[in-house]
């Protein structure tokens, strides 16, 4: 069979070039920089994992787990040492707000809280404002000043224990100078509240100077020396200029020392063990009581657990609401 060829047009000489065939699309490669990415995010959880596991674990084992705990106990009627437990439900909340002493208790801890917290504050604040200035022995007043708080506040307890004694005492001698008697610090209303707190604001009022005194520090000169220049007195710069820049540090000391005074313990213990007639009974001490005196291990948590709900309200309260008054420089 023959084949005849078909004649090739002549091609156009001015004609574009043909297009070329279109390349095969081939599947999208991931690029090499986002697997690198990928890699390093992979190594640092598992080195964030490998630091901070011990301390998750320890958290989970000596805070979480003895909250839950306690929340569970707050529904028994457990009697430390017997071996069985009835379940009651909210019975000891219900026992407890009804209680008569509750009153009481509740009241004590926050006269008990705002005087500690308040005095601390005002009184540390203007302990910092003094040590500011540039004294002969400024040095040495700052360690004074600061010493108390590294002591343990059972031993506090009982040193001004002696210091309160109504006829040896060196306060009875100091209000004898004045010729003022000495009251009974111990069993006379209300006396032993005062001693206690006294004795707090004593222990406690070197830490609040040393972190006011930080942010005093902190606060720059420029701004006090051009409030000077505008002739501002000594008091409008601290009211106008110095406390604005204070508040973190108050905001800091005002959640911690309240946290710190809803728990004390020690010195309650050591000075008035929360007498005379439960006259300075806080809530805390009252778990120790009810817990290791009176053997009410359900009841007791659940107290305890009532004042976890405080705490956590007045932190939450102070994040909400204090916060927002905070100057950041």
């Amino acid at each position: 069979m023959t084949t005849i060829a078909t004649p090739r047009a002549p091609e156009d000489p001015g004609a574009p070039p043909a297009a070329s065939a279109a390349p095969e699309r081939t599947a999208p490669q991931r690029p090499r920089r986002g697997r690198l990415a990928a890699g390093r995010r992979r190594t640092a959880l598992i080195w964030a994992l490998l630091l901070a596991g011990p301390n998750i674990a320890l958290l989970l084992v000596f805070v979480y787990r003895p909250l839950v705990e306690s929340l569970y106990l707050s529904t028994l009627q457990w009697n430390l040492g017997s071996p069985t437990a009835r379940f009651v439900g909210l019975g000891n909340y219900v026992e407890w707000f009804t209680a008569p002493t509750t009153g009481r208790i509740v009241t004590t801890t926050v006269v008990f809280t705002v005087a500690t917290v308040g005095g601390a504050m005002v009184l540390g604040l203007g302990l910092a404002l003094l040590l500011d200035k540039k004294l002969r022995g400024r040095g040495i007043a700052r360690t004074v000043a600061f010493a108390p708080y590294v002591l343990g506040g059972f031993a506090v307890g009982i040193l001004w224990l002696f210091m309160f004694d109504p006829r040896y005492g060196l306060i009875q001698e100091l209000l004898g100078w004045v010729g003022l008697d000495s009251p009974d610090w111990y069993t006379s209303r209300p006396w032993p509240l005062v001693m206690v707190i006294v004795v707090y604001l004593w222990k406690n009022l070197g830490y609040v100077a040393l972190i006011y005194l930080a942010g005093l520090q902190a606060v720059p000169q420029d701004l006090k020396d051009a409030a000077a220049i505008d002739g501002a007195s000594a008091a409008r710069t601290l009211r106008s200029v110095v406390l604005p820049l204070l508040t973190p540090t108050t905001f800091f000391l005002l959640v911690t020392m309240l946290l710190s005074s809803l728990q004390s313990f020690d010195t309650i213990k050591a000075m008035t063990q929360g007498g005379p007639l439960g006259s300075t009974t806080t809530l805390m001490y009252s778990i120790y009581v009810e817990s290791f005196v009176n053997g009410r291990a359900g009841y007791a948590s659940a107290v305890a657990t009532v004042l976890f709900l405080v705490l956590l309200a007045v932190t939450a309260v102070q994040l909400r609401f204090v916060q927002q008054k905070v100057h950041y420089a």
